[in-house]
């Protein structure tokens, strides 16, 4: 087996106007590796600037589109991942994004990171089989993609508290009632799906799509820099404590974590 297939990658190619985005670490759940998230970043920053690629398709291999982080390789001893590199495409789209359209296809465990990768694209595509769960503050930390934030703005406050304080499992017929997800269809046929509607969407003048898009996103640009500008103080009041070391201790060894409040 090689080094690739054992850690994951990310790959993409086009079809048509249509950028294909894959997330392939099957084995894994599509756990992301410090070295997949920048091979994301990279995939859509190359889209970002290719011209002739005017909509994006991210999806995932196998059964499930991600369990979320390998925890200890972004939060325990000897983690250096800093984030998308300058200038490129933030997958979290918490920096730099794009004004092209993006629609994601998710199946399966659907977690924490997979759902803020999800709401920094535009439109969601929902296998049947697909679950949800923000489930960080099990874990002893919170939300640091940016689901802080648009969960709330995609599903409005009462909902995005539900599951966001809950941290609960949820199934693709909550997330369409919420408007978290956008259409639901038998699994197997979400990525078809999802590229029927970007060969819609290319269908149409590019650069007008693009910049409503940009249009869009200034309505909202002050409330989410201030969330944005939270982050650091999210970080710093949770990732050193006690309760953070033993969400990482409990995930590594399969049992209830025993928090503290400290």
């Amino acid at each position: 087996m090689s080094e690739q297939a054992k850690t994951g990658a990310v790959r993409s190619f086009d079809e048509g106007r249509v950028r294909r985005i894959v997330i392939d670490n099957a084995a894994k759940r599509n756990a992301f590796s410090p070295d997949m998230m920048l091979q994301l970043s990279d995939a859509l920053t190359r889209f970002d600037a290719d011209a002739s690629s005017w909509v994006a398709v991210l999806s995932a291999e196998g059964d499930h589109f991600t369990a979320g982080l390998d925890m200890p390789k972004f939060f325990g001893p000897g983690a250096t991942y800093k984030g998308a590199p300058e200038g490129n495409i933030d997958p979290f789209a918490l920096k730099r994004r794009t004004n092209k359209p993006v629609i994601t296809a998710v199946q399966g465990i659907t977690y924490t990171i997979g759902i803020e990768m999800m709401l920094a694209g535009d439109i969601v595509v929902a296998a049947d089989t697909a679950r949800f769960c923000q489930m960080e503050s099990k874990r002893g930390i919170a939300p640091l993609g940016g689901a802080h934030f648009r969960f709330l703005s995609r599903t409005g406050w009462g909902n995005a508290m539900y599951h966001l304080m809950l941290c609960d499992e949820f199934d693709a017929a909550e997330a369409l009632r919420i408007g978290l997800v956008q259409e639901v269809v038998p699994a197997g046929q979400q990525v078809e799906r999802a590229l029927k509607l970007a060969a819609t969407i290319a269908a149409n003048a590019p650069l007008g799509i693009q910049v409503m898009k940009e249009s869009a996103l200034k309505y909202i640009a002050a409330a989410e820099a201030a969330a944005i500008a939270m982050l650091p103080t999210i970080r710093e009041r949770v990732l050193g404590t006690e309760d953070a070391k033993e969400g990482i201790r409990s995930f590594v060894e399969r049992r209830a974590a025993n928090f503290q409040g400290r």
